[in-house]
Parts: C-alpha cells; sequence; structure tokens
C-alpha cells in the first residue's frame, strides 16, 4: 500500500492553493466543500475564482509564491503551470511537514486527493495512487450507481441513534448485529422512498424492543424491469433485485435481467400467455401478501413498466388493503425501449406531435378500442399485445380513417440480442406477420415516425453467420 487512506478534517482551518487557473479553481472548490478557510495565491485568476475573490468567500494575494506563505498552513496544493514553482513549494510544505500536493505530479505530493463519492456523512474515496485519475473516476462512476444518493440521510439517522443503540445493546456483536438488521432492512428502505419520519419510529421502536434481531415487517418492491436489456435497469431496480428474499417474475422479464438477482433467494415464476397463465392475478395478489407478511423483502419483477399494462395497479390495491408496506420503481417501459432500439422516435416535430399507448386485447381477450380516436393523422400509436388482434386494428384504422399506406413497425424481442424489426403498412402487416413467422413479445408502431427507421436505426444488423449476441435487424 503506498498511501495510507484518510479522511482529514480542515474545517475553519487554513489551507493555501497557488495557482489561478481552472484546474486551482477545481481544488479550491473541494476545499470549500469541506469548510476549509482558502487563501489563493496567483498574479491571475480566472472567473470562477476571480468571482469568490470579489465575495470574500476566499481570501487572495494578487502575487507569486513566497515560503513565509505557508506560515499557519495545514495544508497547500500546488496547482501553477510552471514546474520550478510547483516544485519548490512541495519542497518547503514536506520540509515543515505540511501536507502538500501538487497536481499531476504524484512524485511531488505528500497526499493525492482521490476521486470522491460523496453522501455525507458517508464518504468513499477512490485512488490509483496518482497513476491514472481517469481510471479512479471510472470506478467512482460504477460505485455512484450502487450508493443511493439517500444514503447520506441514512448515515445521519443512525448517526442520531448511536448512543442510544450503544445504551441498548452494550454487547459490540449485539450492536453489530442490530445495524445490520437496520441498515439493510425496511428502516432502510423508508429511509430510501423519503420516509424520514417513520424511519425514526421504526428504528426507536426497534431500540425499545431491546432486541437482537428485531422483527420488522416484510415488504414488497414492486419494480420495472424495462423491456429486456439489463443495462436499462435503474438504480433503484438493480439494488432491491440484490437484497430481495424472494422474487416473483413474469414471463416478459428475461433470463439476462434474472441473471442479476440475488443468487440465494426464493424465485418463483408466475408468467402469463395467451390462454395460459402459470397463476391467476387474484392468486398472485394474495402470494405477495402471504409472503410480505411472512417478514420476507417481495421483489416483484414485470417487464417493461408496472405501471403501464403490467397490472402493477391491481397488485398495490390489495397490499394497501392488506396494511403490506410497498415501494414502487418505475422501468423504461417497452414502447419507449423497443422504439428507441429501432430507431423510431414516437414523436417528431415533422411526423407526430402526440403519441398514444393502447393494449391489444382487453381483460376478457376482446379488441375494442375508441378507434375514431386512434385514427388521427400527425399521431403515434403503439399498441402492446397486439399480434392476435393485429387483422383488428388493421381493418378498424383504415376503416376510420387512415390511409392504408400509413407505415407500420413490429419490433420483436425488443432491446435484446434476438430483437427483429419489420416494417410495413396497414395493407400489408398481417402477410409480414404470417411470412416471418412473428411471435410474442412484440410490440406495434403505427404512424409515420416509423418512415425514420431505415435513416435512424443506431444498431448493427444481424446475419444467421453473425456472431451470437448481436442486435437483429430485417427490413
Amino acid at each position: 500500500m503506498d498511501y495510507l487512506p484518510i479522511f482529514y478534517r480542515i474545517k475553519q482551518r487554513a489551507c493555501l492553493v497557488v495557482g489561478g487557473g481552472s484546474v486551482a479553481s477545481r481544488k479550491v472548490s473541494l476545499l470549500r466543500k469541506a469548510g476549509a478557510d482558502v487563501t489563493v495565491i496567483s498574479p491571475e485568476l480566472c472567473d470562477e475564482l476571480e468571482k469568490l475573490a470579489s465575495s470574500k468567500a476566499i481570501r487572495y494575494l494578487n502575487r507569486q509564491y513566497e515560503k513565509r506563505d505557508l506560515d499557519g498552513c495545514m495544508l497547500v496544493i500546488a496547482a501553477t503551470d510552471q514546474a520550478d514553482v510547483n516544485e519548490q513549494i512541495s519542497a518547503d510544505a514536506m520540509s515543515r511537514n505540511i501536507p502538500v500536493n501538487v497536481v499531476d505530479n504524484p512524485h511531488l505530493c505528500g497526499f493525492i486527493i482521490p476521486s470522491i463519492i460523496d453522501r455525507s456523512p458517508v464518504q468513499i474515496a477512490v485512488s490509483t495512487g496518482g497513476s491514472s485519475p481517469v481510471l479512479a473516476r471510472l470506478i467512482r462512476t460504477r460505485l455512484e450507481g450502487l450508493i443511493p444518493a439517500a444514503y447520506g440521510k441514512l448515515g445521519a439517522l443512525a448517526e442520531a441513534f448511536r448512543d442510544q443503540v450503544k445504551a441498548a445493546f452494550p454487547n459490540v456483536e449485539q450492536r453489530r448485529h442490530f445495524w445490520e438488521s437496520i441498515l439493510e432492512g425496511t428502516v432502510a428502505e423508508q429511509v430510501f422512498t423519503g420516509h424520514d419520519a417513520e424511519a425514526r419510529q421504526m428504528l426507536q421502536a426497534a431500540i425499545e424492543q431491546g432486541s437482537e434481531s428485531p422483527e420488522l415487517v416484510g415488504e414488497v418492491y414492486l419494480v420495472g424491469a424495462g423491456p429486456g436489456d439489463p443495462d436499462l435497469l435503474t438504480f433503484r431496480a438493480l439494488r432491491l433485485m440484490q437484497k430481495a428474499d424472494v422474487v416473483v417474475y413474469d414471463r416478459l422479464v428475461s433470463p439476462a435481467i434474472m441473471d442479476l438477482v440475488r443468487r440465494d433467494a426464493e424465485i418463483v415464476y408466475v408468467g402469463k400467455e395467451r390462454d395460459r397463465h402459470t397463476m391467476k392475478q387474484e392468486n398472485i395478489n394474495q402470494l405477495l401478501v402471504r409472503l410480505a407478511k411472512e417478514g420476507k423483502r417481495v421483489l416483484r419483477l414485470k417487464g417493461g413498466d408496472p405501471f403501464i399494462f403490467g397490472r402493477g395497479g391491481e397488485e398495490i390495491e390489495t397490499l394497501a388493503q392488506e396494511n403490506v408496506p410497498f415501494q414502487i420503481v418505475p422501468g423504461i417501459t417497452a414502447a419507449s425501449g423497443c422504439s428507441s432500439y429501432a430507431g423510431i422516435p414516437l414523436t417528431h416535430r415533422d411526423y407526430a406531435q402526440s403519441c398514444v399507448f393502447v393494449t391489444g386485447h382487453l381483460k376478457d381477450g376482446s379488441v375494442d378500442l375508441n378507434w375514431k380516436a386512434l385514427a388521427h393523422p400527425n399521431q403515434t400509436v403503439v399498441f402492446y399485445m397486439g399480434l392476435h388482434g393485429a387483422p383488428t386494428l388493421c381493418k378498424e384504422l383504415v376503416a376510420h380513417g387512415l390511409p392504408a399506406v400509413t407505415p407500420v413497425a413490429l419490433v420483436e424481442q425488443g432491446t435484446t440480442p434476438q430483437q427483429r424489426v419489420f416494417t410495413a403498412t396497414l395493407e400489408t402487416l398481417l402477410e409480414v406477420i404470417a411470412n416471418e413467422d412473428i411471435k410474442p413479445p412484440t410490440l406495434i408502431i403505427v404512424g409515420d415516425v416509423v418512415k425514420l427507421h431505415g435513416k435512424l436505426k443506431w444498431v448493427k444488423e444481424h446475419h444467421a453467420d453473425d456472431a451470437e449476441g448481436v442486435f437483429a435487424y430485417k427490413n
């Protein structure tokens, strides 16, 4: 280990920055964020530092660096464009045991500034020892997605109750178990979803129980898994997928996404296909209630977005009636994901000023829609689950005024490596479906925006001899 990672308290302490350019400005910003009393020395200042100096937010000395400037300093940063000056500052500071950082010169540094994830009071520092700041930044970016912004509030909550917990659990091991149950359980989720008051009440109750492992009620996470590509998952979705005790998932959740759920979680498949349901919706609703009341963290994983033709509303109605805690995580809906991966914008100033999402069949399996409202020019209509009703939709849209030559796109298994895109018109759509053996899940997009597919498709086209895993297209 080349460096000792430490966190240095500089609040209201004298810190010196030598240099007046944009690099110096970034360092000043970081020091001020930590509460330092900053002095900047430079013959010239960039606009950002000039504003700070004018507002007295920093102390500014308009001259060259002098050795006496280190008097009383707790920390110094050299950020000039003069190598000899930077070397002199480094030598002077080290001779007086003052921590010094010389920007982009690790061999002159007494300390280096890491890439920082700030969730105050939670802070994470990533360093490569000055060998590759870009790599440190990339690692930080990866970690940013795994650490919700609300972790700062969670840390503040733990700090507020620290003394109470210490008094209730004098044994170190007991405290560790207690905090693990709190920070990985329902109290944490209350913080993450903005229910701070409820989190405090639950934490207070857990302390008063005086239990090493306080019993907390279960919870249901209603999570949208997106249209298929795991890269389209939200940060919150991925976090909840990793912590759930039970995963209840649908047919439209791709295998690549299921690979990301917690390895030791119980897996329950409740997928539905036309005329073949693994489990009735009413039974799924009651299953979620039962599992949560057993104290389990239940991930209800749905393709797309749970509130767009995903029956999410029906499920949380039951949860609310049974007083089961739940949270909802939106996902990228199929219309947005599939159209984007097909290079078909759902709206465009030259082609469509509105967009409508409709389901291809109702609860009883019929297709009974407001065709007059759907058959408008300059509008995009996206049909979910529309393959079975394709003959009806073609007939009714034409009958209600859309030209037979209106462009149509079919996106099969959108956003996955098996995606196929076919273009047709209302007049030729049924022929394309029959000839190409198109199967669900397939999204149907109707409107002039489909004309843009040939120009805007951005994923490499796939042929039979291509390597596996490349997106498939066909016109």
